[in-house]
């Protein structure tokens, strides 16, 4: 495979600064609401506030790709402050079939962090913007990775609605519409 320059979007979370306010999650769920903040339901936010009670600390953590099986894109989260390494679901930033984290709440498709890209182009995502105390930094790096298809929205929407009913079961609901608009 051919290696390309891909420009990688992060955000920076440093728990340490985080109060739990819930500003991210207000903020994303407006901007992705239609039409644009016409409604706020943190549980369409592509950013949560995890609280972790055993050390009282709230950690921000921000939808990632879409994993078919359960435990297949589960990443470890490194504490800056006590170097402890959580390796919860709770922290991992996949949506899939095991938990309800990160999915749109009527449809159940899987929601991942667009980094607020829009027409014109915002500067820096929302959830960094509004964050008052800091905890969030947008970082722009460029790696070389190896050349890969990406799926858009559609396709991971249908991907994970194989993956929960069959192949079998979304052809038969497909035929079933195109039927009707016939």
């Amino acid at each position: 495979m051919a290696k390309v320059t891909k420009q990688i979007k992060t955000i920076k979370i440093d728990i340490s600064k985080c109060n739990g306010c819930r500003a991210c999650e207000m903020i994303c769920s407006a901007f992705h609401a239609e039409p644009k903040y016409s409604t706020n339901n943190p549980e369409r936010s592509r950013i949560r506030m995890i609280r972790e009670p055993l050390i009282d600390k709230y950690v921000p953590v921000y939808a990632g790709n879409y994993a078919p099986a359960e435990c297949m894109g589960r990443l470890t989260y490194q504490f800056e402050e006590d170097g402890k390494v959580y390796e919860e679901c709770a922290f991992c930033r996949d949506s899939c079939s095991s938990r309800d984290l990160f999915k749109e709440p009527d449809s159940g498709l899987p929601l991942k962090c667009d980094m607020c890209e829009d027409e014109p182009p915002q500067e820096t995502p929302l959830c960094v913007k509004w964050c008052i105390h800091d905890a969030l930094t947008y970082e722009v790096r460029e790696e070389e990775v190896d050349e890969e298809e990406e799926l858009d929205d559609m396709e991971i929407g249908l991907q994970a609605l194989v993956d929960k009913y069959g192949m079998l079961k979304l052809v038969e609901a497909v035929t079933r519409l195109n039927a009707k608009e016939e």
